[in-house]
């Protein structure tokens, strides 16, 4: 499972929108030009924003977009679906068919993994995002074991 562009450059330029709308509409070019990405693509996912209803178009001189709601109203979550973005770790898309047309032995543990994701993507607001509230989390996962190789010495276990 991968976020593709679309998802992460929607979020990108939400995020720039939201710190730059205080001085009145932010244009596309501007966000294009300070995130990097390209300009008919950002038209292509602010289309779809403007229809879910998190930004708003303002026309005319000293027009562009604004958000549509407060940014701590506004989820990753939904900015994600607004764009159509898949997260989907299962690989028959969620049919239940990735086997022969029956569930596969590990259908429910991606399942259950995109439940988690988009549970978290439902957490985080687009303000807290912007205020640097999301932090790095460090891996709990636990050390790989150490395997003797044939001099003796001890190295990281890859199968381990």
């Amino acid at each position: 499972m991968r976020l593709t562009t679309k998802g992460r450059f929607a979020v990108t330029a939400m995020v720039d929108l939201a710190k730059h709308q205080d001085k009145g509409p932010v244009a596309l070019a501007t966000i294009a030009e300070r995130q990097n990405i390209s300009l008919s693509y950002l038209e292509q996912l602010f289309s779809r924003l403007r229809r879910e209803g998190l930004v708003s178009s303002v026309r005319g001189p000293g027009g562009g977009y604004r958000l549509g709601r407060p940014m701590d109203e506004i989820t990753i979550a939904e900015i994600v679906e607004a764009v159509d973005e898949p997260l989907d770790t299962t690989q028959c898309g969620g049919k239940e068919n990735c086997q022969n047309d029956h569930i596969c032995s590990t259908h429910h543990l991606w399942s259950n993994l995109n439940v988690r994701m988009m549970e978290y993507l439902d957490s985080v607001t687009l303000g807290a995002v912007v205020r640097g509230e999301i932090k790095r989390v460090v891996s709990r996962r636990r050390p790989k074991k150490k395997k003797a190789n044939e001099t003796g010495e001890l190295a990281a276990c890859e199968a381990c």
